[in-house]
């Protein structure tokens, strides 16, 4: 989608805006935090078109067949094998050592269901790649989409994921009942 119609769609005709800018950095984890409809696949789509960035997502190799993997790689799909005896975990971090720049968008929570804490995949990968973790919060009640600070990974995790779970309370996701 062109980044003009993006920029109609959603700040002209949808009434949101974008605040905060994405890094410049190769490589780095987006963490979209409320996750609470499939409608912020679409806010996601359109942030991404706006912003000008190649942000991917990933989804299981399952949906990348010849009749369906033509339409999610253009939406910025890429599909992760979790067969045998890997996990999500070391499948994103075999696809970020595939490639030379690599941004992905991942929902932190881990569902579109209410959540009282993060669950640790995103931060594990941002870890052992050593890469940074972006922090970006779809603030329905207020129409905007805030890009934070980089944010590093440390020794303490505990700790870390505490201070993520912070910039991420009270922002109203597109369900109120389900946000974080």
């Amino acid at each position: 989608m062109g980044r003009f119609f993006s920029r109609l769609i959603f700040i002209h005709i949808l009434g949101w805006k974008l605040e905060g800018f994405f890094p410049s950095f190769p490589k780095y984890i987006v963490a979209v935090v409320p996750h609470t409809s499939w409608i912020d696949f679409f806010i996601g789509i359109l942030v991404r078109s706006v912003s000008g960035e190649s942000i991917k997502f990933v989804g299981k190799k399952e949906l990348f067949n010849p009749f369906t993997g033509w339409f999610f790689r253009s939406l910025g799909g890429t599909p992760i094998d979790r067969s045998g005896n890997k996990g999500s975990v070391e499948s994103i971090v075999a696809v970020f050592e595939g490639n030379e720049k690599f941004r992905i968008a991942l929902a932190p929570e881990g569902t579109r269901k209410k959540v009282k804490k993060l669950r640790s995949g995103f931060y594990q990968i941002a870890k052992k790649l050593q890469i940074p973790i972006v922090p970006v919060s779809f603030d329905y009640g207020n129409k905007k989409v805030l890009v934070h600070e980089s944010f590093y990974t440390s020794k303490d995790e505990k700790n870390d994921i505490k201070k993520l779970e912070t910039i991420f309370k009270g922002v109203e996701g597109y369900s109120v009942q389900k946000s974080f």
